[in-house]
């Protein structure tokens, strides 16, 4: 269970595109981070732990709940998404510290909170990674996740598949695209794995939410998101190509919607 592929470079692709990566805030994380914070409930004083924390959609409003009196350890791979993060704090919140960093390296712990947006499926052990990030939380702590569920961002994947030179089709059929963890996007299957990794009194939600698709969203849906990296290489004909094809395709499929259904998941490290 949690098995991913490390193809292909996905870090890589939000270290070019980071400004794109933001631009999808307002429509897809910020909604699914207000969902994650709503159910992960930082408290005032606490010290909690942001793992792949991206442009601040959940450390910012994580740390204003937290106030003063509290940290919040906001870590993230892409030096990019960080340096936004960091204009977006601006001095307001002394209490949000920012790291350019591999959480899963990260050392310190006594955490409240660890909480993990949308991270966990690019760890290269989604298990490994996610155990760490569970030792990072005191015994008693409670922590946070939210996944993508089966199904979603479909048929986004299949259909830029349709519309890619062949080598790079062939790795998206193959599944290499796809935003969930094996085995883990079902309320029951996620609550299940975290259990596994050293959770306990573990609820699982399901946030079901459809999101409107014009040309430039649609299209954001692939710059923006881990997809982007099979544009990696593309000269700026071929990039335009895909574009064309892959909207033209959504078009004559009749794609009006794409579903962004999360699940988040909330325990408690073992003590």
């Amino acid at each position: 269970m949690g098995e991913t592929t490390s193809e292909p470079d996905f870090v890589g692709g939000f270290t070019a595109a980071a400004e794109s990566y933001a631009e999808l805030d307002e429509a897809v994380w910020n909604p699914i981070s207000t969902a994650t914070v709503a159910r992960s409930r930082p408290r005032f004083d606490e010290l909690v732990l942001d793992a792949c924390s991206g442009d601040g959609a959940s450390a910012l409003p994580t740390a204003e709940l937290v106030g003063p009196g509290g940290i919040v350890d906001a870590v993230d791979l892409t030096a990019g998404l960080v340096d936004i993060a960091r204009e977006r704090a601006t001095d307001r919140l002394p209490q949000l510290r920012l790291h350019v960093g591999d959480v899963t390296e990260w050392e310190p712990t006594g955490y409240d909170l660890v909480q993990c947006v949308l991270g966990v499926h690019f760890f290269d052990d989604p298990d490994a990674g996610a155990r760490h990030l569970v030792e990072r939380a005191k015994p008693g702590g409670r922590m946070a996740v939210a996944v993508w569920a089966r199904g979603a961002l479909e048929p986004v994947p299949e259909v830029l598949a349709t519309a890619l030179p062949a080598d790079l089709a062939l790795r998206l059929q193959g599944g290499a695209a796809s935003p969930t963890i094996s085995d883990v996007d079902t309320p029951g299957t996620l609550a299940q794995w975290l259990t596994g990794l050293g959770l306990v009194r573990v609820r699982a939600e399901i946030v079901r939410r459809r999101l409107d698709l014009d040309d430039a969203l649609a299209w954001s849906l692939v710059t923006g998101t881990g997809l982007r990296a099979f544009l990696v290489g593309l000269d700026d004909d071929e990039f335009e190509a895909v574009r064309e094809r892959y909207l033209a395709g959504l078009a004559g499929r009749g794609v009006r919607t794409v579903d962004l259904t999360t699940l988040v998941a909330v325990g408690f490290r073992a003590g």
